[in-house]
C-alpha cells in the first residue's frame, strides 16, 4: 500500500517536473529576446501573426514552428530529462515520476512538428494561444491566454514572456508594459498624484495629468522640469474627458477628499459626490470607450478605494464612501470587458493626511511595481492585517455579489 508521504513525494515530482519544464521554458524565451543567436530562431515566431492573430501565410507560419517551436521544445526535454537524472543520481524514491515533465514536453514537441508539417486541424487543437477571434474574456492573471499572450506579440515584445504559467513574468515585472502606454492620473496636483505621474513616466508611460487645477502640471526628474499634458475637469462634468479618455490606455482614479471628523449634510454629500459618484461615473465612462480586441487588452482602470475598504482610517464619512466605492468596483468587475484594479493604500503623508506614516513616493512605486506583477488588487500599507483581511473580504463580497446580481 502506498504511504500518505510517498503519495505527497510521488506528487510533488509530477507536478515539480512539470513546472520545471516550464520554467525552462519561460526563461528559454527570454534569452531568445536578448542573446542574439537563439534570437534569430525565435524571430521566426514574431514574423508569423498579424494583428489579428490570423497566419501571414502558411509557409511561414510552418517555418515557424521548425525553427522556434521544435527546438525550444527539445531544450525542454533535455532539461527534463536532466531533472530526471539528478533525482536518480540521488536515490530519490519513485524519482522515474520525474518523467512526467518529459512526457509533458512531448506532447508540445509531437504538436509542433504537426504543425511544422502542415497536417490538418493541428493548429487550431494545440496552438490555442495564437487562435484569431474577439477575445472573451480578460487577460490571464496566473495562467497565460490569448489576449495575454497577444501583447506580447502586439504591445511588448520585451514583457509577457511566460507560456503556461504567469509566474516568471510575474517575479520580472514583465507581466504588465507601461512603456508607451498613455496612462491618465486624476488628483494629479496631489501628492500622491504627483508621485504616481513621476513613477509613471520614469517607467516609459506617457502620463497625462487630470486636474482641477488650471495650472500646468510638471514633474522635476534630475534637475529637469518635464511638463505634462494637463486636461483640467471638474466633479459633475465627468462627461467633457470622454474626447480625452478615448485615446487613453489606462485610467488611473485617484483623486479623493477626507473631511476627518465632519459629519454634516454637506459633508455627507462632498464625501460621496467626490470619493464614490464622481469616480463611479469616470468608470462608466471610461468603460464606454471599449470598442475592439486592442481595446479590451491594452485598457485598464486603477482605482485607489483606501485601506478604509477594511480598516478604521478615523474618519467615517472616508470609509463610508470608500467602501461604498470598493463595493462598486467589487460589483463592476464580475462583468468588465477591461481590467480593473483596486489600489488598497495605507496611510501616507499629504494634505489630506498630513500625520500619514508613509511617504507618497513610496507608496507610488509599489502601486507600479504592484501593476507591472500584474496583481489586480494592489496593498501597500505598513499594516499586516490588510494583506491578510483584504482577500478575504474581497473573495466574500465578489462570490456574494455573483450569487444574488446578474450583468446585462
Amino acid at each position: 500500500m502506498i504511504s500518505s508521504s510517498q503519495l505527497v513525494l510521488g506528487s510533488g515530482l509530477v507536478f515539480g517536473s512539470v513546472f520545471w519544464v516550464e520554467l525552462v521554458r519561460d526563461l528559454y524565451h527570454v534569452l531568445a529576446h536578448v542573446w542574439e543567436p537563439v534570437g534569430r530562431l525565435h524571430g521566426w515566431h514574431h514574423r508569423v501573426f498579424r494583428r489579428d492573430l490570423t497566419p501571414v501565410n502558411a509557409e511561414i507560419y510552418r517555418k515557424a514552428h521548425w525553427y522556434n517551436d521544435v527546438p525550444e521544445a527539445l531544450v525542454m526535454l533535455s532539461f527534463g530529462l536532466l531533472l530526471w537524472g539528478l533525482l536518480a543520481a540521488l536515490a530519490v524514491p519513485t524519482a522515474w515520476l520525474g518523467l512526467a515533465g518529459c512526457l509533458y514536453t512531448l506532447s508540445f514537441l509531437g504538436a509542433a512538428i504537426a504543425r511544422g508539417l502542415g497536417l490538418p486541424y493541428v493548429d487550431e487543437l494545440t496552438d490555442l494561444t495564437h487562435r484569431p477571434g474577439d477575445f472573451t474574456e480578460l487577460p490571464g492573471d496566473w495562467f497565460v491566454n490569448r489576449p495575454y499572450h497577444w501583447r506580447h506579440h502586439f504591445d511588448n515584445q520585451e514583457a509577457y514572456y511566460c507560456g503556461t504559467f504567469t509566474l516568471v513574468d510575474k517575479l520580472m515585472g514583465t507581466a504588465l508594459s507601461l512603456k508607451g502606454k498613455r496612462i491618465a492620473v486624476t488628483g494629479a496636483s496631489g501628492t500622491l498624484g504627483h508621485a504616481l505621474l513621476t513613477e509613471l513616466h520614469q517607467a516609459g508611460a506617457k502620463a497625462i495629468a487630470l486636474t482641477s487645477s488650471q495650472e500646468t502640471i510638471s514633474l522635476t526628474i534630475k534637475n529637469q522640469e518635464i511638463p505634462l499634458q494637463t486636461v483640467p475637469w471638474q466633479i459633475g462634468a465627468e462627461a467633457d474627458l470622454l474626447e480625452t479618455l478615448k485615446k487613453v490606455d489606462i485610467l488611473v482614479l485617484n483623486h479623493g477628499i477626507n473631511v476627518h471628523g465632519d459629519r454634516t449634510p454637506a459633508a455627507i454629500h462632498k464625501s460621496y459626490a467626490i470619493n464614490t459618484f464622481s469616480q463611479q461615473r469616470l468608470i462608466e465612462l471610461f468603460l464606454s470607450t471599449v470598442e475592439t480586441n486592442q481595446d479590451r487588452v491594452r485598457k485598464e482602470i486603477w482605482v485607489n478605494t483606501s485601506e478604509a475598504e477594511v480598516s478604521s482610517a478615523v474618519s467615517p464619512l472616508y470609509e463610508l464612501s470608500k467602501r461604498a466605492l470598493g463595493d462598486l468596483v467589487t460589483l463592476q468587475r464580475l462583468d468588465s470587458p477591461i481590467v480593473i484594479r483596486k489600489l488598497i493604500l495605507g496611510p501616507f503623508k499629504s494634505a489630506l493626511n498630513p500625520v500619514g506614516v508613509m511617504s507618497a513616493h513610496w507608496v507610488a512605486k509599489g502601486i507600479v511595481g504592484g501593476a507591472r506583477r500584474d496583481f489586480r488588487n494592489i496593498i501597500v500599507t505598513i499594516n499586516p492585517f490588510t494583506y491578510l483581511l483584504f482577500p478575504i473580504k474581497e473573495f466574500f463580497v465578489a462570490s456574494y455579489f455573483k450569487l444574488f446580481s446578474h450583468g446585462a
